[in-house]
């Protein structure tokens, strides 16, 4: 029986060193996982694999040691249990996200929100080469972004409230990067300083701020057989129409200009970084 090995990798099978052995990828968005969804992966996996599972870097589950003969008996019996096998090879993986704004206290995004509509608009695209998305809820970077071909961060751009303050000098005792002072009653921020990661906002007493949520984009991060850390070449964004244009547009590039086999970081290094930040300028400034 002739096996075509590259639609059941496309689909998430992957081959293992035991002959027709394949540890099935799944489709998991932003680490999220009903409990409904364990239990069928778990039943799967003592049904038809060995009965334990992988957990990947990137937030996936494997399930090792599927059998070919098995493997439309296994889609089916986890349609049943809302899970879905995922993606390999060259096109848009699986998304990452931290717990954000919705669980945890230093969130400034909700992240998991984001992460469904990324995957809804790109996962499994086929393209020239894999390409990932990270997104993490603030500074802490929990998600690590920079790793990721496109990488957000969540960020809250802040501007004081004179007429709420009390004058308590908590959010310059907070601020890591020294972006606030107090100066004859006067709270100064320097923008220049500011990473946008909130904590002066989130310490306040008084709410003497107003908040205005955004992502922090970094583009080209790679950590493989060569690391490079994405690059943060826009100013933070504001409303999710302009996040996808930009988004949009760094896609657009790798699809147009990759090589096959090439990843998003070396296309941008051989075609050119200028041209590249050309693209995405042109996309934010427009968006």
């Amino acid at each position: 029986m002739s096996v075509d090995y590259a639609t059941l990798k496309k689909g998430g099978f992957m081959r293992q060193k035991q002959k027709n052995c394949f540890s099935l990828r799944l489709k998991v968005v932003g680490g999220n996982l009903e409990a409904k969804q364990l239990s069928t992966i778990a039943n799967v996996a003592e049904r038809y694999g060995d009965g334990h599972v992988h957990l990947t870097s990137r937030q996936g589950v494997e399930i090792p040691f599927i059998k070919l003969q098995d493997i439309d008996e296994v889609k089916a019996a986890l349609a049943e249990g809302d899970c879905e096998p995922g993606v390999c090879g060259p096109r848009v993986r699986t998304v990452t996200a931290c717990q954000g704004k919705e669980i945890c206290p230093s969130g400034c995004i909700d992240t998991y929100g984001l992460a469904r509509e990324i995957s809804d608009r790109f996962f499994a695209k086929e393209l020239p080469h894999k390409f990932k998305f990270g997104i993490t809820g603030c500074q802490n970077n929990c998600l690590k972004a920079e790793e990721n071909d496109v990488g957000i961060k969540g960020g809250i751009e802040v501007k004081w409230n004179k007429d709420n303050c009390i004058n308590c000098g908590i959010c310059a005792e907070v601020c890591r990067e020294k972006a606030i002072t107090i100066e004859d009653g006067e709270v100064i921020v320097d923008q220049s300083k500011c990473n946008y990661c909130g904590r002066c906002t989130k310490a306040c007493p008084t709410d003497a701020w107003e908040n205005d949520e955004g992502y922090v984009l970094s583009f080209g991060g790679l950590f493989g057989n060569r690391i490079h850390k994405g690059e943060t070449i826009i100013p933070i964004i504001h409303g999710k129409e302009k996040l996808f244009k930009v988004i949009d547009a760094a896609v657009e590039f790798f699809e147009k200009h990759a090589n096959s086999g090439e990843r998003f970081r070396l296309t941008i290094e051989r075609v050119g970084e200028d041209k590249f930040k050309q693209t995405i300028l042109e996309a934010y400034n427009n968006g």
